[in-house]
């Protein structure tokens, strides 16, 4: 009995210590921005949030409609401007890196990031009057660009490997865990998209093991008008883009 003791003891403080790595360590989990820095002197404008510059890039024409892109949690958002300036021509295209990203001052955190996001939209509503603005998200980008789309007018929304409820997508990877108690960073897609009467598209993955595409289908069930959903059935988290219909989805619904 008392060896029983000692061994339950143990598991019980292992367990507890994994719970403790989950609720301190889940931003380290969730977002990895060393991956993507660069040099100040590389970008080419710059949002001043107070306590944080953030900064990025703008391609297209500068009276081109407004776009905006949230990337990754791992995403250089600067290696798509070449693409994005064949895709969506018509368009000014805001490439802004999260904090602690890119160029930008600060560490990523769920509130700080939706927040930058909104103040995004004001300064590019601001230099467009009149103009509708889009919005597109990739992966927990995704969480990001629907909480801009509940927020703020969004005239186009779309939604690369997107997700119902984070809590969700993590408690399917850490189904020992109580994930739902643990998590701080928060997004919800389809409470944010709830009231949401733009248009959205929805580009899945059928074989992403990082946001399985069951989770992209529970986004679409949970709205009110259902969305265009185009499915990639060969197609992972991290390279939908390399396939043809890729490119051809987004610049035909954005066009």
């Amino acid at each position: 009995m008392r060896l029983l003791a000692y061994v339950l003891g143990i598991a019980v403080l292992g367990y507890a210590a994994l719970c403790l790595a989950m609720l301190f360590g889940q931003r380290h989990l969730l977002y990895m921005p060393q991956v993507t820095r660069t040099p100040a002197t590389q970008t080419d404008f710059e949002l001043d949030r107070g306590d944080v510059v953030l900064r990025g890039w703008r391609i297209g024409p500068e009276d081109g409609r407004p776009l905006l892109y949230f990337g990754g949690n791992a995403e250089r958002v600067e290696a798509n401007r070449a693409d994005f300036a064949n895709w969506f021509p018509g368009h000014r295209v805001y490439l802004l890196a999260y904090r602690g990203y890119g160029a930008s001052d600060g560490a990523p955190d769920a509130a700080h990031m939706k927040a930058d996001a909104l103040a995004l939209y004001d300064t590019v509503a601001a230099a467009h009057p009149g103009a509708d603005v889009d919005v597109l998200g990739r992966s927990v980008g995704s969480g990001v660009a629907s909480h801009v789309a509940a927020q703020r007018p969004v005239a186009r929304l779309a939604l690369i490997t997107p997700f119902d409820d984070l809590a969700e997508v993590a408690q399917g990877h850490y189904r020992w865990l109580p994930v739902r108690w643990l998590l701080r960073e928060h997004y919800s897609p389809a409470r944010d998209l709830a009231a949401f009467d733009g248009q959205l598209l929805i580009l899945r993955a059928d074989r992403d093991t990082v946001v399985p595409p069951a989770r992209a289908d529970r986004l679409a069930e949970a709205l009110p008008t259902p969305p265009r959903v185009i499915a990639f059935p060969e197609a992972g988290h991290n390279d939908i883009q390399q396939f043809p219909a890729y490119p051809e989805a987004l610049s035909g619904f954005f066009r």
